[in-house]
């Protein structure tokens, strides 16, 4: 049986605070036990890493504690919405007193798996695909793309930065090799499908789709779907209205 494709509904800055926060939703699905025990719905991954990088920037300012009511200030939730979601983490928060930032910031970079690095192919070398890979907030939320691969014949063999494009045909050889788990799309729709068949044939566990066409996976593989499309046309509704 296959998963139907979720899509996002973007409420941030598209390159600047959308991207990694989707890599960790899309792998935090498939790791740790947290997850393999259903602990975590996906919105509440979401926004622990809406916490997390809230928190650090907090902590380069010199911030030690802080109360749900601030974070949920800061980050347009509700205080209680904020306390139900940490309340996952355990008993960090004291009364009166508020949370201890250095300590919430360990245990959610723990929790999102941003303990380590995590290899990431890319498929697709058009312009999506170079934008995609050029966004340094992978690189230091720990997701680094470590191949790129295109059926273009005037690609191949091309390099960006210190990355060969390679033929889609040494895919699964690839991930072997380098261990990864995670797959972005970025090929037109037509392809998608097939793309994300020979990801998971691959071995691939989490995917993140940039294409517009409708893609399904196996039940044990996560999706997560983003049509920037869907997104602009949202906002040319509102500025309708």
């Amino acid at each position: 049986m296959r998963n139907k494709e979720r899509h996002i509904i973007f409420d941030e800055t598209f390159f600047g605070s959308r991207l990694a926060p989707l890599l960790v939703v899309v792998f935090t699905a498939q790791m740790g036990s947290w997850r393999e025990k259903g602990r975590f719905p996906d919105k509440v991954v979401s926004r622990f890493s809406l916490y997390l990088r809230y928190l650090e920037r907090i902590e380069q300012e010199g911030v030690y504690l802080i109360t749900s009511s601030q974070v949920a200030q800061a980050l347009q939730l509700t205080a209680p919405q904020v306390r139900r979601d940490l309340s996952y983490l355990g008993q960090f928060g004291v009364a009166g007193v508020g949370y201890n930032v250095n300590r919430l910031i360990s245990t959610l970079k723990k929790i999102l798996g941003l303990n380590k690095k995590w290899p990431v192919v890319l498929v697709g070398a058009g312009n999506l695909g170079a934008a995609l890979f050029s966004y340094s907030g992978f690189r230091r939320r720990g997701f680094e793309i470590v191949a790129i691969f295109d059926r273009d014949t005037n690609k191949i063999g091309t390099r960006w930065a210190d990355i060969a494009i390679l033929d889609i045909d040494r895919l699964t050889e690839t991930v072997n090799q380098k261990g990864v788990k995670i797959g972005v799309i970025a090929v037109p729709h037509y392809a998608a499908q097939q793309v994300a068949d020979r990801l998971v044939s691959s071995g691939v566990k989490a995917i993140l789709n940039f294409s517009p066409g409708k893609i399904s996976v196996p039940e044990d593989v996560k999706l997560q779907n983003v049509d920037v499309t869907t997104e602009l046309e949202t906002l040319s509704w509102f500025l309708m209205q």
